[in-house]
């Protein structure tokens, strides 16, 4: 693409700052919104100590100047991408990334999406982007679907179900699960991430809940031993007086 001031030297692409960074597309439910920033806010922290991974949701993705111009692709409801630098980002621009493009991808379903997610999507993270693993929620009814890609064939394969109903997660080291619980007021079927011990990545109010349940399981031993402690002195006074009378 030639410059405007000189024909001869080429315009570079647009950069971050240039770019819309968002779709000004609300999310299908409050579900689905609440779905999307648990499984982001349990990724952070459990990896809140790695500084080579960018873990992004409903963000723009740009990959080519075409793509670019029409500016009709809306990215991921969550991504991941490893092997970058974490810093704050407004969209992800492959051609300012080195060519890094997501190695995880997880699309929350809707009756108004779920073409899109399961046809155009599918396509352009197969074939433009070539995303390791792509996941498919629906926060409605649970339904959990993987799929890895397969490079010759430039398209995915359904990834094979764990024993218990998870999908491994493999890029990620990690697993994808369905559990049952509170988050943010609602108390539902959620998406999580499954670390390779079993135990679901809390988010930061199942901390906090944690962290009051220790708190006072603490000062209910405190307060036991205390009690018993009074019991023994009790006790031991009580021989004391009787061994006293007995003497007399």
């Amino acid at each position: 693409m030639a410059n405007a001031i000189d024909p001869h030297v080429p315009t570079p692409p647009p950069g971050e700052d240039e770019l819309p960074c968002s779709f000004g597309e609300p999310m299908e439910s409050d579900r689905h919104r609440k779905q999307m920033y648990l499984l982001i806010e349990a990724l952070e922290l459990a990896w809140c100590d790695r500084d080579d991974v960018h873990i992004g949701g409903d963000m723009a993705i740009y990959f080519s100047e075409t793509q670019t111009k029409k500016n009709d692709f809306r990215g991921p409801d969550v991504f991941v991408v490893l092997d970058t630098v974490r810093r704050e980002r407004k969209s992800w621009v492959v051609w300012q990334e080195d060519g890094r493009t997501p190695d995880v991808v997880i699309e929350l379903l809707s009756a108004s999406t779920e073409h899109v997610d399961r046809g155009e999507k599918m396509r352009i993270y197969a074939k433009f982007l070539h995303v390791s693993e792509y996941y498919l929620f629906d926060p409605m009814t649970a339904l959990l679907e993987g799929y890895e890609l397969n490079p010759r064939a430039g398209g995915y394969n359904p990834i094979a179900v764990l024993p218990g109903g998870d999908l491994p997660c493999s890029r990620l080291g990690l697993r994808l699960g369905v559990r049952r619980g509170l988050y943010s007021g609602i108390e539902t079927d959620w998406l999580r991430w499954i670390g390779e011990d079993g135990r679901v990545f809390p988010v930061g109010q199942e901390l906090a809940a944690d962290a009051e349940r220790l708190r006072a399981g603490a000062e209910q031993r405190l307060a036991d031993a205390e009690q018993r402690l009074a019991d023994a002195l009790a006790e031991i006074e009580r021989l004391k007086n009787a061994a006293s009378k007995s003497g007399d």
